[in-house]
């Protein structure tokens, strides 16, 4: 009766405890497998190292044994696409859509390969602060990796170079322009391409092919930096799904309008004849913001993409599966129809509806890739025809307990009462406030009341986050995703981004050893009693 998991457990207490009254049927010595399941929201970055930010290495690994040790069956990350400063580090508005961020490349695993010695290991530490500092983190971040690169070079890693030369052959689709295009907006001082040189910022061969060979060092740095940190990341998650951990990613939709996936195809988005954004997008006035939000991303050329057979979403998303075991798509409604503002406008209030790819682009997707891994990020206001063509492609959607409790809560999509099995739900996402700072700011007296009305109990802000986390795990939905800062009750300090902010996001960190055995054992007595325990 042994399973991957199981088989991990030494204590055979814990296994007599995991068998106890176990919810599975019992046929010919098979196991049906408990299709409810639990998971918990943590990005990367905001897990605890000694190096700033959170990364590939110790923290990572310490937080699946957390998941395994707690019941948990998912792991869900935020997308881990590089990042840069004049984006306020935003995840969600990368110069790649293909990457990975270089600062999740973990020191200690670096100098496991021999690659960074025990001494520059211990000298490159800082001291722990309680959000990313991220200038800090980039020039620590970047001394470490340039010794490690040195170190590579000079050195005898034979294997090493094999797996290096095998990635770059495999990766080549994306990776050349991408280590061309960061390598050229070092050597612009950071000036976007749209500001280069004309017969760089219209891609001359001639002029690209002199500056590769000019810069060969600088490029391959890069794209060993892409190497690592898809290497680290590989033994990660392959540590996670040997716990029977999944991990669940983020695919964003769009990209950066200075990216190098705009700037190696520019006819693939809606830019003029100059390259300047004719079409931006964004999403029209909402719960988060009266003016809407105008993203500094193009939106798609979808005639040109599907002249291509959508090559460029199909090795995108082939890429992601590479990555993750599961995948969310993140503003999923664009697929459907997304919100496209004329160039040049200083707010999202201008913009029009337009049809997206629908149905079609997704039976492309299937025949390439078989079932479709996927979450539906379908949240926001008229859905219905968004909610229409998810369950037509028969995509899971999310539903958000901190949305439910408004006038209209009988009818709401987002109270439990009304869930349909095939769904997702969260307490609050990345782009919430933490469950108790929504509570103490974000909710009017009548809201407060049809919450204990709801449930039977008095509701205050000490207690807010158990029981939202709490109708989360009893509700009918499939899989119950609780972000790590409602598990640990923290307030509106806690929150990772706020839409439409300029700054002070992605800031957040874990601190240390704030994940105690009571939290373990608190959340695998909620798995067992609301039947989300995953044992194969």
């Amino acid at each position: 009766i042994y399973s991957k998991k199981v088989n991990k457990l030494t204590d055979t207490l814990l296994i007599k405890e995991l068998f106890a009254d176990t919810p599975f049927a019992i046929l010919k010595n098979k196991y049906v497998p408990n299709k409810r399941s639990a998971g918990i929201l943590m990005p990367v970055f905001s897990l605890p190292s000694s190096f700033g930010i959170g990364d590939f290495g110790p923290g990572a690994k310490a937080f699946v044994d957390f998941l395994y040790r707690s019941g948990q069956k998912y792991w869900q990350l935020l997308p881990l696409s590089p990042t840069e400063r004049k984006s306020g580090h935003s995840p969600y508005s990368s110069f790649s859509g293909m990457g990975i961020n270089a600062l999740f490349i973990s020191p200690e695993m670096l100098a496991e390969e021999n690659l960074l010695s025990a001494e520059k290991l211990k000298a490159y530490k800082l001291p722990f602060s309680k959000t990313i500092e991220y200038g800090k983190v980039e020039k620590i971040r970047k001394a470490i990796c340039t010794d490690a690169y040195a170190n590579y070079c000079k050195g005898s890693f034979t294997a090493l170079d094999y797996d290096f030369k095998d990635y770059c052959r495999k990766q080549s689709y994306w990776l050349n322009d991408f280590a061309l295009f960061v390598e050229l907006k070092r050597h612009f001082r950071g000036l976007p391409w749209y500001k280069w040189p004309d017969e760089f910022r219209k891609r001359d061969k001639a002029a690209l092919k002199e500056f590769e060979s000019l810069h060969e060092e600088g490029i391959d740095r890069i794209k060993w930096l892409q190497f690592m940190g898809a290497r680290q990341w590989k033994k990660l998650r392959h540590y996670a799904n040997s716990k029977g951990i999944e991990v669940f990613g983020d695919l964003p939709f769009y990209v950066s309008y200075d990216s190098a996936d705009v700037w190696a195809d520019p006819e693939m988005f809606c830019l003029d004849k100059d390259g300047n954004m004719s079409g931006v997008a964004g999403v029209p006035p909402d719960y988060f913001s009266k003016t809407g939000q105008l993203w500094n991303m193009p939106t798609y050329n979808w005639e040109v993409l599907k002249e291509t057979n959508y090559i460029w979403w199909l090795n995108r998303i082939r890429k992601n599966l590479e990555l993750f075991d599961i995948i969310r798509l993140d503003h999923f409604r664009a697929f459907e129809s997304y919100w496209q503002v004329p160039g040049g406008e200083r707010t999202a209030e201008n913009g029009k509806w337009l049809k997206g790819r629908g149905a079609h682009f997704f039976n492309i997707v299937k025949d390439q890739f078989g079932a479709l891994p996927f979450i539906a990020e379908d949240l926001g206001d008229y859905m219905e025809d968004v909610y229409r063509f998810r369950n037509e492609i028969g995509l899971p959607g999310m539903k958000l307990l901190q949305f439910a409790w408004g006038p209209n809560m009988p009818v709401s999509v987002d109270a439990a009462h009304n869930y349909p099995l095939n769904c997702v739900v969260y307490t609050g996402t990345h782009d919430n406030n933490t469950t108790k700072g929504w509570f103490k700011t974000e909710t009017s007296a009548a809201d407060r009341l049809r919450l204990q009305n709801y449930t039977g109990i008095k509701v205050n802000a000490k207690n807010a986050s158990l029981v939202l986390s709490r109708i989360a795990y009893a509700s009918v939905a499939q899989t119950a995703i609780l972000p790590i800062q409602d598990i640990l009750g923290l307030d509106a300090q806690a929150r990772i981004n706020t839409p439409g902010a300029s700054k002070d996001n992605w800031l957040w960190r874990l601190q240390q050893n704030a994940l105690s055995p009571e939290t373990e054992k608190h959340l695998y007595s909620w798995v067992q009693m609301y039947n989300r325990l995953q044992l194969f």
